[in-house]
């Protein structure tokens, strides 16, 4: 365990702490390669070659870095904004892509660095490569997708950071104490969800944003033609899953057990499709199923609404305030039978929703919320 951290929640202490970092974290012994010159607070632990080297660059990077970054770019009047996220799944997470994409037809020029590496130690270890891709490109701004990559973006103090909060970063405390130390360097924070804002402490330099609904994408569909091109039955009982049977933070376990109690329901993993894909299936099944254990803003909900297709989900995340008072739509318990017995009431109501409406009347579109993120872009960079 990394020591405890609360010690170094002010700005300059941050600092402080990440300059140190390589003293502070303690290294598997299967990692350990004696050196007497480089202290470290445990006299059985002593830093990783890897790591060391990375440690004997940052100061000269840095400089390199200040350097180049103080003569102004003055080529283009666009912003430049350097995207980092994490990869360590194989993709970047869809609801990030669809937000770079819109930016990008909205005439912000973004590019990606991002992140392969687990933990703490596996997210230092990107440091350089950060610092090297930030020389190279120049961006005005560096916005980064979740706390851990919210502290890496921020080991780099002359491009202002912006760094979204999606769920995960501030619902567990074990990871929400790295989201502290990125809240206090970011130049902004975004948040998904006023229950994340409440969680986090946040007190200034902060802004409610949640991801937004491509909705030329997410629309209603003939349900029998969307059944028809994925070869389903035009009368079977069909509930869309809110991600792969894999994900345990959905909670895969919680949806076939309440499903298992419906006779003749079948219940489909989201998993191998691409985004209009996705928006079809949501228009050829009966109803989409959320059981996470934690989210900030789920956009499987808001896709789903989008496409008028009725939900049934556990209460999590903003959910609750999502489809509060839309008919057809279901906050359950998290126990198979309450689930059942909503997915039940779906399958007796023939008709769909009016989410989309919903939808439009949050301004939850996706251009909608490019134009508030750029307004921010604009403000930091003034």
């Amino acid at each position: 365990m990394v020591a405890d951290l609360r010690v170094y929640l002010s700005k300059s202490n941050c600092i402080r702490f990440f300059s140190n970092v390589f003293e502070i974290l303690p290294i598997p012994n299967s990692l350990l390669r004696t050196n007497s010159e480089l202290p470290t607070p445990n006299s059985e632990l002593t830093p990783n070659s890897k790591l060391i080297s990375l440690y004997s660059e940052l100061h000269t990077t840095n400089s390199e870095l200040k350097t180049q970054n103080s003569e102004l770019n003055t080529q283009s009047s666009q912003l430049k904004i350097l995207i980092v996220c994490s990869k360590n799944s194989g993709r970047i997470a869809p609801f990030i892509t669809d937000q770079v994409e819109a930016l990008q037809k909205a005439g912000v020029i973004c590019e990606y660095f991002t992140v392969e590496g687990k933990g703490i130690k596996g997210y230092l270890l990107n440091l350089l490569p950060l610092w090297r891709k930030i020389k190279v490109y120049r961006p005005d701004i560096v916005h980064a997708h979740y706390g851990l990559s919210g502290v890496l973006a921020n080991l780099q103090r002359k491009v202002p950071v912006v760094t979204t909060y999606h769920g995960s970063d501030i619902n567990n405390p074990k990871v929400r104490r790295f989201s502290k130390i990125a809240i206090r360097l970011s130049a902004w924070n975004i948040f998904v969800s006023q229950i994340n804002i409440q969680l986090s402490g946040v007190e200034k330099h902060f802004s409610l944003i949640p991801c937004g609904v491509d909705t030329s994408v997410f629309k209603p569909m003939d349900k029998a033609v969307c059944r028809q091109k994925f070869g389903f039955d035009p009368d079977e009982k069909l509930i869309l899953f809110a991600g792969a049977f894999d994900n345990k933070v959905k909670n895969p376990e919680l949806a076939m057990e309440a499903v298992a109690k419906i006779p003749d329901a079948r219940l489909l993993e989201l998993k191998g499709y691409d985004r209009t894909q996705v928006a079809e299936l949501m228009n050829a099944v009966d109803v989409c199923l959320m059981t996470s254990h934690t989210e900030g803003s789920p956009q499987f909900v808001k896709e789903a609404m989008a496409c008028n297709c009725p939900v049934v989900s556990v209460n999590v995340g903003d959910v609750e305030e999502l489809m509060k008072n839309i008919v057809g739509c279901y906050i359950s318990a998290s126990n198979a039978d309450d689930l059942s017995k909503s997915l039940n009431l779906v399958f007796h109501n023939v008709n769909r929703i009016n989410g989309r409406e919903i939808i439009e009347m949050k301004n939850l579109q996706q251009n909608l919320i490019v134009e508030k993120l750029n307004e921010l872009y604009n403000k930091i960079t003034k």
